[in-house]
């Protein structure tokens, strides 16, 4: 039993939040009577709240924390740098932390002269406009116009919703957003019966060449998530699509944006999603996991081809966007760590591990209320077919209460762990998730539509033969 002063002063602070703190991705109104929950600390996989609980956390913290929480090699990381310079401008400066990392990545990825925001959103918006500007500086400012999937999501900044395939996160900003087209995607789930996976994917290909055809001259770039929509309600596509359209853009000349924000820093199986498909992007985004969870940064990688159309004695060709924080070099110093971390070894014994934890969720595959199974690396999910209007917040509620955090994308249940996870904890995660789905009761309905974060449904456009 903890002390009544514990209870009290968490009490106290969920109110004060309320209060005080705008929190995201939330209808407000909603914590009248669920207040926000204190969380203290945080041990590898397990956040404690302020009464000592242990609760697995199962979505990684919104997909950023790749190596547990307290991980010390980060730590120690961002201590060291600490000592030596906490942040500089990385205009006309430069630092250690910066280049080192910069360079890490061009090994990495085969893409360089990284380019660095704050957060994913940051890095859609830096992704886009320098592909516009590209085509501008070559004397195709005509080119200037973006296509995405139906279903995708790529962020909440005004440029970055232009590419985000979600009525209800654009509605209310029709005004501002300028609207990129979309093209479907080939969605397993969705595939109908007559048609092979093969045939499915050339469908869904051939309405992307069709829009080329017709707007390649006026068409800047192609954004998409490489093989999973994570916002979309997790949706999988084969990696044969996303070689299809790499080979349609080169064709028409549209530049590839590859948003690994969420997919990217080994949460596929690989260092990137895109190399299942053996693609190489015009432009690379990366964020989330890039820090480990540690600090906010992202970076948008691109080729020698792009930096050089804006090498220049004018200055007007040279790509102006900047961020205060751009570069940070505590941020760089806990990506670096996390680099050293994830490195081949790793990332081969993360495939074993995910084998091994998908033997453990077999009860989930097999489970009647939940259909369509799917996983690649270290993502799972499932959509629950009879699933109530306020399922999502409901059974989030329900796992909280069993140990775990996690959250619904309307009716899709996902796991996204923190790659330290281990077999006893996956175990505590299934059964979590076994007895929190028992806890929601059935109803006779269809299964909602893809949905934002807090499980609020929305309708993505995709299109079926």
């Amino acid at each position: 039993m903890q002390p009544l002063s514990k209870t009290i002063s968490a009490i106290d602070l969920a109110s004060r939040s309320v209060q005080a703190v705008w929190h995201p991705c939330t209808q407000m109104k909603r914590h009248e009577g669920a207040p926000p929950l204190e969380i203290v600390r945080g041990e590898g996989v397990w956040l404690i709240d302020a009464q000592g609980r242990r609760i697995l956390d199962a979505v990684s913290s919104w997909w950023v924390n790749v190596f547990g929480h307290n991980q010390p090699q980060i730590k120690t990381a961002i201590a060291a740098q600490m000592d030596r310079i906490e942040h500089v401008m990385l205009a006309g400066l430069t630092h250690a932390p910066v280049v080192e990392l910069s360079e890490r990545l061009l090994a990495r990825t085969g893409l360089g002269h990284a380019h660095y925001g704050s957060d994913g959103a940051s890095a859609t918006e830096i992704a886009l406009k320098m592909s516009a500007h590209y085509w501008r500086n070559g004397g195709r400012p005509q080119k200037n116009q973006f296509i995405g999937l139906a279903g995708g999501y790529h962020g909440e900044t005004v440029g970055a919703l232009a590419v985000t395939d979600v009525p209800l996160f654009r509605q209310s900003y029709a005004p501002l957003v300028r609207v990129a087209a979309t093209v479907p995607v080939p969605d397993m789930r969705r595939k109908p019966a007559q048609l092979s996976e093969a045939e499915w994917v050339a469908h869904c290909a051939a309405a992307l060449e069709q829009h080329l055809q017709e707007h390649a001259e006026r068409t800047a770039a192609l954004i998409v998530e490489p093989l999973v929509q994570c916002a979309a309600g997790f949706v999988f596509y084969p990696p044969a699509y996303l070689a299809r359209a790499r080979e349609l853009c080169t064709q028409y000349e549209v530049h590839l944006v590859a948003d690994e924000i969420a997919v990217g820093m080994g949460r596929s199986g690989r260092f990137l999603a895109s190399e299942q498909a053996n693609v190489r992007p015009d432009f690379l985004c990366l964020s989330k996991g890039l820090t480990g969870g540690y600090l906010p940064l992202s970076v948008v990688l691109t080729t020698d081809t792009v930096y050089a159309a804006f090498y220049d004695d004018d200055v007007a060709r040279g790509f102006l966007h900047s961020h205060s924080y751009t570069g940070n070099p505590l941020a760089c110093s806990a990506a670096l760590a996390t680099l050293e971390l994830l490195d081949d070894a790793r990332l081969a014994a993360n495939r074993d591990l995910a084998a091994r934890l998908d033997a453990i969720f077999a009860p989930l595959h097999a489970h009647p209320r939940l259909a369509h199974a799917r996983h690649i690396g270290l993502i799972w999910a499932w959509d629950v077919t009879d699933a109530p209007a306020d399922f999502a917040r409901r059974y989030a509620a329900a796992a909280l209460a069993r140990g775990a955090l996690l959250r619904p994308i309307g009716n899709t249940l996902y796991f996204m762990p923190p790659y330290v996870i281990d077999e006893a904890a996956a175990m505590h995660l299934r059964d979590a998730a076994l007895g929190a789905l028992d806890a929601v009761p059935m109803e006779s309905r269809a299964p909602t539509p893809s949905p934002l974060h807090d499980g609020t449904a929305v309708t993505p456009q995709a299109a079926l033969p």
